[in-house]
């Protein structure tokens, strides 16, 4: 047996210990990323294998908690990808605007950049008073971070520049309070967002939503649980509900190819069919 065949192994059995002891599954995450990440852990645990990685997080719940963040999908920004919410504001919201209430699912919201972002989005369209965003992720480190709604403030340069190419119709800098090295969100961008843990990997749906965003998470699964979370999304979505995907993740190719009118194929907007 060589030394990848061995690593194949020890894997394996990291992944298993780690759902058996903590209800946390990696098992199907794409291989490439996560073997990355579990290397990273390696390092940062000083361990030198898989198995004495396997050992550490198995006995200290801290070391899982250390575990935890790496393999989080942490990677965001308000307004990341401005053309998106450009597009969202063009052709969904006034979708969202015939609707009474308004339900928002941000599935695997990381540090709640993009959720502050749609908030908002929906305030400057008169949206936000009637609407409801439930903010999930499976990292309760990461959520209680995002509840805080808190940002380094040199990254607001960079957020302004998103903002407005994303069709921001007031000045950035009114949304945030500068203290410190800390940029601090307006509280009442906060009043109308649920924080929850939720594991797209294990968990069931939980209400229905008008609009769904899920973007650039689905690319660290594979084919299989990629398969799962699309019909776990479509169950959740009301009819003529939008999906919002990440610029590297499609509906294409799936089961669900056939069930949704393509909204924006450049921006990966998709309509549910009644």
């Amino acid at each position: 047996m060589n030394k990848n065949e061995l690593e194949e192994i020890e894997l394996s059995l990291l992944l298993e210990g780690v759902y058996q002891r903590y209800g946390y599954d990696f098992r199907e995450y794409a291989e490439a990323s996560l073997k990355r990440r579990v290397r990273q852990c390696i390092r940062e645990e000083q361990v030198t294998t898989i198995s004495g990685l396997q050992e550490k997080i198995l006995r200290e719940p801290a070391c899982m908690e250390r575990f935890l963040m790496t393999m989080s999908v942490d990677v965001t920004a308000m307004f990341r990808d401005p053309a998106f919410y450009l597009a969202l504001r063009k052709k969904v919201v006034p979708l969202l605007r015939a609707e009474p209430f308004i339900r928002i699912w941000h599935a695997g919201c990381a540090g709640g950049e993009e959720v502050y972002s749609m908030a908002i989005l929906l305030q400057e369209e008169g949206l936000y008073e009637k609407s409801r965003l439930y903010a999930t992720d499976m990292n309760g480190v990461l959520l209680e971070k995002a509840k805080a709604g808190i940002f380094k403030l040199n990254a607001m340069k960079d957020y302004t520049a998103n903002y407005m190419q994303a069709g921001g119709l007031c000045t950035f800098a009114d949304y945030y309070v500068a203290k410190y090295d800390n940029a601090i969100l307006g509280a009442e961008l906060r009043t109308n967002i649920v924080w929850a843990q939720h594991n797209l990997v294990t968990d069931a749906s939980f209400n229905e939503f008008h609009l769904i965003l899920c973007r650039n998470v689905m690319i660290y699964f594979n084919k299989s649980l990629q398969a799962r979370v699309h019909n776990l999304l479509y169950d959740s979505l009301a009819d003529s509900g939008v999906l919002g995907l990440g610029s590297k993740e499609s509906i294409k190719f799936t089961s669900h190819e056939t069930d949704y009118d393509v909204l924006d194929d450049r921006h990966k907007l998709y309509r549910r069919r009644k």
